[in-house]
């Protein structure tokens, strides 16, 4: 008899399957208690004064919910609630704990033209939001390192390599100006990924809006966003919000992991151009003449770490259906927000490392002169001065620096001899530089002296190029601080009005 019934008539089993519950459910709702409590009480009495200011409830009605909204942030420690399969998950707690209060006639009315879609969104997005704050404050603080530090070291000399072979002298502050740049652009990606975030799905529902006159306008000013997010079924479906963020907070630490590499061999006992502070120096627990940098090796790590979540986030959502799913919600959301618990671990120790790192002069001159760094410099003089062409003037200044370097000479001391031979064997002429001349033209202080162009190293021009950093980094406060008042005014604007419908019987 009971083969003739369908499945669904034969199904005697009761939500939720205790292993869904344990593997699905229950780390739900543990994420949402830990990331989400401030977003959904924010939604909550948002959606409330809404619904009081537009007529869809009565003033009185939501002044009841309100109380007792209040009631349950009063009574209900998120932190010592856990997972009994009771209710679905968060947000089903919350409104049972509603209804008990209030009944559930007017308990369930809270809902009312909205959905777990549209709250869902609007809650990573705050997530998301207070989480680029803190790392867009981070980078700042990073960018405000590196400036003092690439003005302090405006002149100090350093071998820059390529290819990893020393190449020519710049100066530290030159190659940390670098970085700034590089690292102003990502910050850029982030501000722009902010305003992504900052877009409002509440209102959309599930996904068509609703039939009752909502003012999204109203529950976006009241959260704190710029601005309602237009259409509906963007608000559920699209997922840019995430990827613009995580692709932007990939790429701040793919791009800091090369100066970071840097570091970490600029530092070895070979090179040791970069000295690294006794307070950021670990010991060998054998070996009693180890000096271990270690920060820089957990640098290293960190910013890979925060490259791979950051890159797993967007993974995640490759090929995924356009339209509200949980590949881009609950579960993937914790993970992302593990990138930026790292991401803001790594921020910190760098604007630590770059503030007291200095440069070892001695090692840099000992390096310079053995490598024959500034020889390029030669080659240019001896087309301005003796008016040969570059590749001539390349192929004498070649044939100096082997014989200097084939005899562990410094080219400063020990060059002019085999570049006054050289330069006669190539033109049939005496040169015009003497020893003096010579000496002068390959020192690597003259080197970076005559690179005085738009963005070399030279003092005028890194003069220049600090004032326009400096003035890019005060725009990205103001702009900071003005988001941070809109947003302070949007919670007090929100919490006078939630109060004065308590207020209401």
């Amino acid at each position: 008899m009971n083969e003739t019934l369908t499945p669904q008539a034969r199904d005697a089993s009761v939500f939720p399957d205790p292993v869904y519950a344990r593997t699905v459910l229950a780390p739900l709702f543990d994420a949402a208690k830990t990331s989400h409590v401030e977003g959904f009480r924010a939604v909550d009495e948002a959606h409330c004064v809404m619904l009081a200011e537009t007529g869809i409830l009565t003033r009185a009605e939501a002044g009841a919910i309100a109380r007792a909204l209040a009631a349950i942030a009063r009574e209900i420690d998120p932190a010592t609630l856990t997972y009994t399969g009771e209710v679905e998950d968060y947000f089903f707690l919350v409104e049972r704990e509603l209804k008990a209060r209030v009944g559930p006639d007017l308990g369930g009315r809270l809902h009312t033209a909205r959905s777990r879609n549209d709250i869902d969104h609007t809650l990573f997005k705050l997530a998301l939001k207070a989480r680029l704050d803190g790392i867009l404050a981070r980078a700042r603080a990073l960018l405000e390192a590196l400036l003092d530090a690439a003005t302090r070291e405006r002149d100090t000399i350093i071998v820059a390599y390529t290819h990893g072979q020393p190449a020519q002298p710049t100066t530290f502050g030159h190659y940390l100006a670098a970085v700034i740049e590089v690292l102003l652009r990502d910050i850029a990606r982030l501000e722009e990924a902010r305003g992504i975030v900052d877009l409002c799905p509440m209102g959309a529902a599930a996904i068509t809006t609703s039939g009752f006159p909502v003012d999204r306008g109203r529950v976006a000013q009241l959260l704190g966003f710029a601005a309602p997010l237009r259409n509906s079924y963007s608000c559920i479906a699209a997922v840019d919000y995430q990827t613009a963020t995580f692709s932007a907070l990939e790429l701040v630490f793919l791009h800091l992991g090369r100066p970071i590499q840097d570091f970490q061999v600029w530092s070895s006992f070979e090179v040791g151009q970069l000295y690294v502070p006794n307070a950021l120096v670990q010991i060998s627990s054998i070996m009693p003449q180890k000096r271990n940098p270690v920060p820089i090796e957990h640098l290293r790590h960190l910013a890979s770490q925060v490259v791979g979540r950051a890159r797993a986030m967007r993974d995640v959502m490759h090929n995924t259906p356009f339209t509200d799913m949980n590949d881009s919600e609950g579960e993937t959301q914790e993970m992302g927000y593990q990138a930026f618990a790292v991401a803001e671990r790594a921020l910190d120790l760098l604007a630590a490392l770059v503030a007291q790192v200095s440069i070892d002069p001695a090692r840099v001159a000992a390096n310079i002169a053995r490598s024959c760094i500034t020889i390029t410099e030669l080659a240019d003089t001896l087309v301005r001065r003796e008016g040969l062409s570059f590749r001539e003037a390349h192929e004498i200044a070649a044939t100096t620096a082997k014989a200097v370097v084939a005899a562990g000479g410094d080219l400063a001391r020990n060059g002019w001899a085999p570049f006054a031979d050289a330069f006669r064997r190539a033109t049939g002429r005496e040169t015009a530089l003497d020893e003096a001349a010579f000496a002068q033209t390959v020192s690597p202080e003259h080197f970076v002296a005559v690179r005085d162009r738009f963005g070399g190293p030279a003092p005028a021009a890194m003069k220049e190029a600090l004032g326009t950093y400096r003035v890019a980094a005060d725009g990205l406060a103001a702009r900071a601080a003005a988001r941070a008042a809109r947003e302070r005014d949007a919670a007090a604007d929100r919490t006078r009005a939630f109060a004065a419908l308590m207020e209401v019987r």
